[in-house]
């Protein structure tokens, strides 16, 4: 707890920038990545904690909430001017006339302290913002409230300013908890990191050794239920592996000889040697935590016209309030009801309501993108999301799982399409082919019982295998088993095989006793989310194309079972930048989502790059967004999260901008001639009727149909 209390003190004390959120909780994520980078991860613990805290501004404004708002209570309800409203007497006691001024004060040095300290960067760049229009309002307050205890003036700001402080306070608890909540994912594998590794010397002996000591090169032990403790590739063993942190893949991922492990995964029940490849700012892990940090430090568009709206507000308060101070002076002369009107229209320019627009819908869209796997690198860029009118999609991978499956088969006639790929599935059992893994895949979704009793196995090279079944020959393999077997195929097979090659799809024939019984294609499985993400794309008024690597007459065989009408076949990794540059000169504003390796130079050049977070490619640079779970279903969601969000901080900036537009006049007095003079105490309670809609208004954003049908 010592470190946490040394960030929390240091925050509190500290004058943080006009960035104030973003820049104060990166500090520690750079402090943590940098321990990381340079091995010296000693406390391991305290470092998880710093990375969970965010360096404390969360838990500083939460704490200093609600204190302020405890004792705010009895500010208000010895507030001459809520008594008034509200028809109430509050008890009397020696001294209870000083409950409110007091605890103002107090509250004012403690919750409005922060804010004053936030204002100072902006003065000192002479770019007035939102701190610098708060500090203006509360001081203002505070120095009237004051004034008026030895002033002969009607009424104070005390609980105007106390609720005032207590608002503030609240939104920026609110921008905090949000970075937080759209991280708590890689918080939580970052607690996955062990402590210690078990480093295998040159003679096979094993030692204890802390994480930070790993170089590259190194060969650890991975016992059965232990964290991998950096990435790596396997060397010995096989296992399954739990990745669900990082891919959001439920089922544990098998890892034998020559597959690669991410530092922070699971192990099962086997034992794995791992020769380590990547230690350091090298690692995912480190990645991940790049990610998390450009994110904090991202603006969007309607967060910097906030800002810009509050520096606006800032001189138009100044502006009439000097107005208000020489018209009423040359009206009724200078005294305290001048002093009065001059410090309602300043008090009353505080962006209640526009302190809470942006903060309150950030929180509330990236905790809906959180619960829908959507990782925001640059919120720029999900904001950008909802002018997207065409999207493209890297083919392997991101429409198709980048793995062989069976798409289809044919039987002779006594046969059942179940009953040739179970046998199929068995006698491949031992091969450990790309088309045998795939078609005992396919067997396994089905959940078809393999029959047992395989026997004499043989890898026949280039053709095929064949193995013994119940007294039956049994051959599978392709055209060339067939002609090694010297076998015709029956016309339906050979319709069939036709068909699938006219696809760019593999054939596989299952052959008994020389007899052909059934033949299977086989291709690059497309995802099942993939048609109904075409299909949702499109009529959210959306054109989907595709490019791919592969033939044309694979990729027109993906494109026309999706429905997708443009598409680049043969593109070759580093080309595909230049198939966006082409709709981009069609005038195309073009999101790119592809697996954030092979497709970096396409997702930078597009107007919105999304990345599939399929292992280590979720730490990508290129990508403004990641999708964790690898599902393009989840492109959908970004436009809907996008094209909502911004539609409620719109909406909130109309609203909060549009009261100041008309309290500001009030308040000058430009109706005082016909006897309308806006009090400070129903400005306050505009103030906060504003802020209520505001709250009210963002929290509809979770009601978006789609969103949380997802989200649930």
């Amino acid at each position: 707890m010592a470190s946490h209390d040394q960030h929390t003190h240091h925050h509190d004390a500290a004058a943080p920038d006009s960035e104030h959120a973003n820049h104060a909780a990166h500090e520690v994520n750079e402090d943590h990545a940098a321990r990381v980078q340079h091995g010296t991860m000693e406390d391991h613990g305290a470092a998880h904690g710093a990375h969970v805290d965010h360096s404390g501004h969360e838990e500083m404004f939460r704490r200093k909430f609600w204190v302020s708002l405890i004792l705010s209570i009895p500010v208000l309800i010895y507030s001459p001017s809520i008594q008034d409203w509200l028809g109430f007497t509050a008890p009397q006691f020696p001294g209870s006339q000083w409950i409110t001024p007091v605890l103002s004060v107090v509250i004012f040095a403690y919750g409005g302290l922060p804010f004053l300290q936030m204002a100072v960067p902006e003065l000192r760049n002479r770019k007035p913002g939102m701190m610098t229009l708060i500090s203006l309002a509360i001081t203002v307050a505070f120095v009237y409230s004051l004034a008026t205890l030895v002033l002969p003036a009607e009424d104070s700001f005390f609980w105007e300013l106390v609720t005032l402080i207590d608002i503030m306070l609240l939104g920026h608890w609110i921008e905090m908890r949000s970075v937080r909540q759209a991280s708590r994912a890689l918080d939580e594998l970052a607690r996955l990191m062990p402590d210690t590794a078990e480093r295998i010397g040159t003679h096979g002996e094993t030692e204890e050794v802390p994480v930070f000591q790993l170089k590259s090169g190194d060969l650890v032990l991975v016992r059965p239920g232990a964290s991998v403790p950096a990435d790596g590739v396997v060397e010995q063993g096989e296992s399954s592996l739990s990745e669900a942190m990082i891919t959001g893949e439920s089922k544990p991922v098998t890892k034998e000889e020559g597959d690669e492990v991410i530092a922070g995964t699971i192990n099962g029940d086997g034992s794995l040697r791992v020769r380590v490849t990547a230690t350091g700012e090298q690692t995912a892990l480190a990645g991940i935590m790049r990610l998390v940090k450009e994110a904090q430090q991202s603006k969007s568009e309607t967060q910097l016209l906030a800002d810009k709206a509050a520096g606006w507000l800032f001189y138009v308060a100044l502006g009439v309030a000097a107005i208000t101070a020489i018209a009423w002076t040359i009206a009724v002369g200078f005294n305290v009801e001048v002093i009065a009107r001059v410090a309602t229209v300043l008090v009353i320019a505080c962006p209640h309501a526009l302190g809470l627009a942006i903060p309150l819908v950030v929180a509330i869209t990236t905790s809906l993108g959180a619960r829908n796997g959507i990782l925001v690198r640059n919120r720029l860029a999900l904001e950008e999301a909802r002018e997207i009118d065409t999207i493209i999609f890297d083919k392997t991978g991101t429409l198709t799982r980048g793995e062989f499956g069976v798409v289809s088969l044919a039987t002779v006639d006594g046969w059942t399409e179940d009953e040739a790929l179970a046998l199929a599935a068995a006698v491949e059992g031992d091969s450990e082919h790309t088309i045998a893994r795939g078609i005992r895949r396919s067997a396994e979704e089905r959940g078809l019982e393999l029959p047992i009793g395989i026997s004499n196995f043989e890898a026949i090279k280039g053709r095929g295998v064949r193995a013994s079944y119940d007294g039956h020959d049994i051959h599978a393999g392709g055209p060339r088993l067939l002609e090694m077997l010297d076998v015709e195929l029956p016309e339906s097979l050979r319709r069939f095989e036709a068909q699938a090659g006219d696809k760019g799809q593999s054939v596989v024939h299952l052959v008994r006793d020389g007899r052909p019984i059934a033949s299977f294609a086989l291709a690059d499985v497309i995802r099942p989310e993939s048609h109904e993400a075409v299909r949702r794309l499109r009529e959210l008024g959306i054109e989907v194309a595709m490019l791919t690597g592969d033939s044309q007459a694979v990729a027109q065989a993906v494109a026309e079972e999706l429905g997708i009408e443009t598409y680049f076949a043969e593109v070759l990794p580093q080309h595909k930048d230049k198939k966006v540059a082409e709709l981009q000169q069609q005038g195309k504003r073009v999101a790119m989502v592809g697996d954030g390796v092979n497709d970096a130079p396409a997702l930078t050049r597009a107007d919105v790059g999304i990345a599939i977070g399929s292992g280590t490619d979720v730490a990508v640079e290129s990508a403004g967004l990641i999708l964790v779970k690898s599902n393009p279903l989840d492109v959908v969601r970004i436009i809907e999260l996008s094209r909502a969000s911004y539609r409620k901080m719109i909406e909130n900036l109309l609203w909060a901008t549009g009261y100041n537009v008309v309290a500001l006049p009030l308040a000058a007095g430009i109706l005082a001639p016909v006897g309308i003079v806006l009090s400070p105490a129903v400005g306050a309670i505009f103030m906060s009727l504003s802020t209520i809609i505001v709250a009210i208004n963002a929290q509809l954003l979770r009601r978006q149909a789609p969103l949380q049908a997802q989200a649930a």
